[in-house]
């Protein structure tokens, strides 16, 4: 695989690139699997920004690496196609959307009251039982194909109903590395599809420096600065660097950062986590309306969003140049193999505690889980023509049952 620099193979310019992720971001409905299909036919087969190996390469890179896949993707072809201005443009773009929705949805859900406000909440919540459901069924079957994964798997979920939050979690994704050091060996390894996008091994390694930094420094400051909008900054950074398996896998990780914690309630968590099911662009825009509730407007949401975005996005820079290397590694292979295993038993977990146990209040909410995830995987209806009947359907039993 040849290097080269992001700018030697700049072809357009970030007002371009703006525009088109711009239009991906209010249109891409269906969350990171969805996403990576919408940006292969606007910008391999429509547009030919990048030819098809190449981006079979990306999404692989961005798969194994921690963070949101699809707003990965994006970044790394606004970087390909005009450079690091481009890459920024990229991901502003399609971000943007989704964060504004999920920004006014979180200063107007405390004025929100009554009835029909919340039918329309509980509503969002079995939307996230739906979806995050689907995606638990997917990343089962493509993640866990074995009995050793399903055991790894199993193990990770057990870990963390015993220890739970944060640490329990920590404690799931090393024991899933260790465990698929020992079992996960056989994994198949693809052949080198020679993707061109790069950057400097010498920025790579900045970037890997300061994604490490953060990690351990952030912490430590938040600790012991009384500034909320940093304490809020590392709480998202942290589940930022540690989401693998795209967006959904972030549930766990926040809740148990902010609700536990007494920061967020329960009924505020799953109504922002079920409305952003509902919107295009990237799941990772609840920050927005998390941070605007926890951080008190503008500024707490701007803290939060840059947060959970921004190790991904420095782990892909810094990961970029040595990516040959390292996805020919049998170690690397196994490491990856147990990690994601492992994110199935969290997600899985989580379906139950806390989107099942607080979402569920009654047989009919049985039966629209089941009729919406009938409608979604066996009916292939778009997601939002699932999220629409969902929510109708939910204000409508409720009001009966009143």
């Amino acid at each position: 695989m040849t290097q080269q620099s992001a700018s030697t193979t700049a072809l357009g310019n970030p007002g371009e690139v703006f525009m088109v992720f711009l239009r991906l971001g209010l249109t891409s409905f269906g969350g990171p699997i969805a996403h990576l299909a919408y940006f292969r036919d606007e910008l391999v087969i429509r547009r030919r920004w990048i030819g098809e190996a190449a981006y079979g390469e990306l999404v692989g890179l961005c798969q194994f690496l921690p963070g949101p896949t699809s707003s990965q993707v994006g970044f790394a072809l606004g970087l390909a196609r005009a450079g690091p201005l481009g890459a920024v443009a990229a991901w502003t773009a399609f971000t943007l959307p989704s964060a504004l929705l999920m920004l006014a949805l979180g200063f107007g859900s405390s004025s929100l009251a009554g009835d029909m406000a919340e039918r329309v909440f509980h509503g969002l919540k079995l939307v996230a039982i739906v979806v995050v459901a689907q995606a638990v069924w997917g990343m089962a079957r493509t993640l866990t194909p074995d009995l050793p994964r399903i055991i790894i798997a199993l193990a990770a979920g057990l870990v963390i109903a015993i220890v739970g939050g944060a640490l329990g979690q920590g404690f799931a994704i090393v024991l899933g590395a260790s465990m698929g050091l020992m079992v996960c060996r056989d994994v198949a390894i693809t052949q080198d599809s020679g993707m061109a996008i790069m950057v400097s091994r010498r920025f790579a390694l900045a970037c890997l420096v300061l994604f490490a930094a953060l990690l351990v420094v952030l912490p430590l400051l938040a600790a012991v600065v009384d500034w909320p909008s940093l304490q809020l900054f590392d709480i998202f950074y942290r589940a930022g660097a540690l989401v693998f398996g795209g967006g959904h896998v972030v549930l766990p990780l926040l809740h148990a950062d902010l609700v536990p914690t007494g920061l967020l309630t329960d009924d505020r968590f799953l109504t922002g986590y079920g409305a952003a099911q509902a919107l295009p662009g990237p799941l990772f825009s609840i920050a927005a309306f998390l941070g605007a509730i926890v951080g008190n407007g503008a500024f707490g949401a701007l803290a939060a969003l840059v947060g959970i975005f921004v190790p991904g996005l420095l782990i892909l820079a810094g990961a970029l140049p040595f990516w040959a290397a390292v996805r020919t590694s049998p170690l690397a292979r196994s490491i990856v193999a147990g990690v994601n295993a492992a994110v199935v038993g969290i997600l899985a977990l989580a379906l139950y505690d806390p989107l099942w146990t607080v979402g569920v209040i009654s047989w009919t909410d049985v039966l629209l889980v089941g009729a919406g995830l009938l409608a979604l995987m066996r009916r292939r209806l778009p997601p939002i023509a699932v999220v629409a009947l969902l929510l109708l359907a939910s204000t409508l039993t409720m009001a009966f049952r009143v």
